[in-house]
């Protein structure tokens, strides 16, 4: 278990593991999907009606270790401006969240694009920190081995004073740079971590407890950084807009 004070070795443990194409074994990410296409959001099949297109230019190079499920890459023009609401729908309950557009427009875009195409619908999340000082849970691997993606990459949009407190959502990455895909974090409790990895919005207080009581049942079974699979399942349902 971790009861050290965690910064560049918890950035280590963030780190996904992309040795195979998808569907091979990882060691640190996960989830598992059944392909389906077609937009989840409430009360509208248009996605992209919900707010108007902002103006920021988006980079999405193609991934070399290719998509754990196929989907459309994003628009290059950021779909998304302000603040975003959405919810993910899981085993443990509705998860408010709210997407910061502004701040993180090339981020909000591919995350909103997957899940309109329900690239995370029917997958689990894979990685639980449950120690104080780092306190997450990692999600977005269609592949539930930590090496999926969605065949894409996309840019780094952190800044040097992001932190990491409770009710932070925050993508994984490799350790290079603009390395981010589907993976991403989400903080129960005040987590030490350098700045690098991208702030893209917020968990609404009762989203937070509801995660706080999946890390207090633990994980299944701890590896050499204390992290595991959570004991209690967290699946997504869907993700809808609001």
């Amino acid at each position: 278990m971790l009861t050290r004070t965690l910064s560049a070795t918890a950035a280590a443990a963030l780190l996904l593991t992309l040795s195979a194409c998808g569907s091979g074994s990882g060691s640190e990410d996960s989830g598992a999907t059944e392909e389906s296409k077609g937009p989840k959001s409430s009360g509208t099949s248009d996605w992209k009606s919900i707010v108007s297109p902002g103006k920021a230019s988006c980079d999405y190079p193609e991934d070399p270790m290719g998509a754990s499920k196929e989907v459309d890459a994003p628009e290059k023009t950021a779909q998304y401006t302000g603040k975003v609401p959405a919810t993910i729908n899981t085993s443990v309950g509705e998860l408010a969240i709210t997407l910061d557009a502004d701040k993180a427009p090339c981020t909000v875009n591919s995350f909103l694009s997957l899940a309109s195409q329900d690239y995370y619908d029917g997958t689990s999340c894979h990685r639980l920190g449950a120690n104080p000082g780092f306190e997450l849970l990692q999600c977005g691997d269609p592949t539930g081995q930590g090496t999926g993606g969605p065949g894409y990459t996309i840019p780094d949009e952190f800044k040097d004073t992001d932190t990491f407190p409770a009710g932070t959502l925050a993508m994984a990455n490799t350790g290079r740079p603009d390395s981010g895909g589907s993976q991403f974090f989400m903080v129960f409790g005040d987590t030490e971590l350098p700045p690098s990895y991208t702030v893209f919005g917020t968990l609404d207080p009762a989203a937070v407890k509801a995660l706080e009581k999946v890390g207090q049942a633990g994980v299944a079974e701890a590896g050499p950084d204390g992290t595991g699979t959570p004991k209690t399942p967290v699946d997504f349902e869907t993700i809808s807009v609001d």
